[in-house]
């Protein structure tokens, strides 16, 4: 079983989005996933509501700073858990952290969102001095083809020398729709390019935790 926290402090990261769909490519590889929605907002728990059919891995709302200490009691059903982090919670996004083996930082390109990266930086590197086997990466989100906002922010992003993957995601307006329509990328479209970014995410993430 292993744990992937996904967090910013900064709102409207693609949070939700990254986890909702990041779950789906695993349970589609085969594995048995639940999601823990750390969010207030509860995008995740939104998102099942708005569904016709049950999800393809299960969800659960737990947005509390001990989320650390409860998720062992929750785990030995799943081979994989995903936490959607909250924006602005500095005690929960910390419990999420603590928890995790793997960090994802989404990060769209843009000037806000690389000084904001800061704060969580900051609480990762806190989390590695207790948890030295967990790895932690930059996930950017919304990237505009071959843009020069989109290699800037990798540019930029190396200061804090934390790996970025090669894949991230594009604007695909598909992203958007699954959300929205409570599905995800790979059941609107699973031969389309959001669903062939997602699944290259997870390859790559699952290389980097090998």
């Amino acid at each position: 079983m292993a744990i992937t926290a996904i967090v910013n402090q900064k709102g409207g990261a693609s949070k939700s989005t990254v986890s909702l769909n990041l779950a789906a490519v695993m349970a589609e590889a085969g594995d048995r996933v639940l999601l823990i929605d750390a969010d207030p907002q509860q995008t995740a728990q939104d998102w099942l509501a708005v569904r016709e059919d049950s999800a393809p891995f299960q969800i659960l709302g737990l947005s509390k700073p001990v989320l650390h200490r409860e998720l062992p009691n929750l785990a030995g059903d799943y081979d994989q858990i995903v936490i959607d982090g909250p924006p602005r919670n500095y005690e929960v996004t910390r419990s999420a952290i603590a928890a995790a083996d793997l960090v994802v930082i989404p990060v769209q390109p843009s000037g806000a969102d690389f000084w904001a990266a800061r704060d969580t930086v900051k609480l990762v590197k806190e989390a590695h001095a207790f948890k030295e086997t967990q790895k932690s990466v930059f996930l950017v989100t919304r990237k505009i083809g071959r843009s020069a906002l989109a290699r800037d922010i990798g540019e930029a992003l190396a200061e804090f020398g934390l790996p970025i993957p090669r894949h991230g995601t594009s604007q695909c307006v598909v992203y958007a729709e699954a959300l929205t329509a409570g599905r995800t990328v790979i059941e609107l479209g699973p031969h389309g390019p959001a669903a062939a970014e997602m699944r290259a995410i997870l390859s790559e993430l699952r290389e980097l935790i090998r």
